[in-house]
């Protein structure tokens, strides 16, 4: 399995922040975060998203903690003093990263986290497509039992397999969506 830290920007759509938790589901990454990055996409989405009401994404959080007992990462700050980045407001993930050995940042903000910098900790930070690809690659067949169980937790309204990639494709899985239009049958 794969450690992997969930940025704030890919937990804030819940049809991306569903599709890899349900990766994780079937054990192909131990997903993490922290209670800063819970707070960032949480704070984002309700700036944004006025229809939100604050108590149902604050449940959002605690079904996530709960369901993924060992992702929330605390006792990493030690380490934030010790870390540069282009955006210094990134150094939590950095730190989250550090300090459970993940192998991965997923992450849309790729100029925020220079591979130079995370090199030396072993750490590489990858669209959320490209973390998908890379996964089909080894896992194709866990992959699509993913995909399958997102899709079917899809109830209202259902979605026809078209009307799920075209969701997928605006979360920016197009690679994503061009490998499931070939494999449409196996979800």
């Amino acid at each position: 399995m794969i450690d992997a830290v969930y940025d704030a920007c890919i937990l804030y759509s819940a049809a991306l922040r569903d599709l890899l938790l349900d990766i994780a589901v079937v054990g192909l990454v131990n997903p993490h975060w922290s209670n800063e990055i819970h707070d960032e996409w949480i704070r984002s989405l309700l700036r944004n998203r006025p229809d939100l009401e604050s108590e149902s994404l604050e449940r959002t959080r605690r079904r996530m903690d709960m369901k993924f007992k060992n992702s929330l990462t605390k006792d990493y700050e030690h380490l934030l003093p010790t870390l540069r980045l282009p955006d210094p407001n990134d150094r939590h993930v950095l730190a989250v990263a550090i300090h459970v050995k993940a192998k991965h940042i997923v992450t849309f903000n790729l100029d925020d986290f220079p591979r130079l910098t995370l090199q030396p900790y072993g750490i590489e930070a990858l669209s959320p497509d490209e973390f998908v690809l890379r996964l089909i690659q080894t896992k194709q067949n866990r992959v699509l039992e993913a995909v399958k169980s997102h899709r079917s937790d899809l109830t209202r309204p259902p979605k026809t397999v078209e009307e799920y990639l075209a969701t997928l494709e605006k979360q920016g899985l197009s690679k994503t969506v061009a490998f499931l239009r070939e494999h449409k049958d196996d979800f």
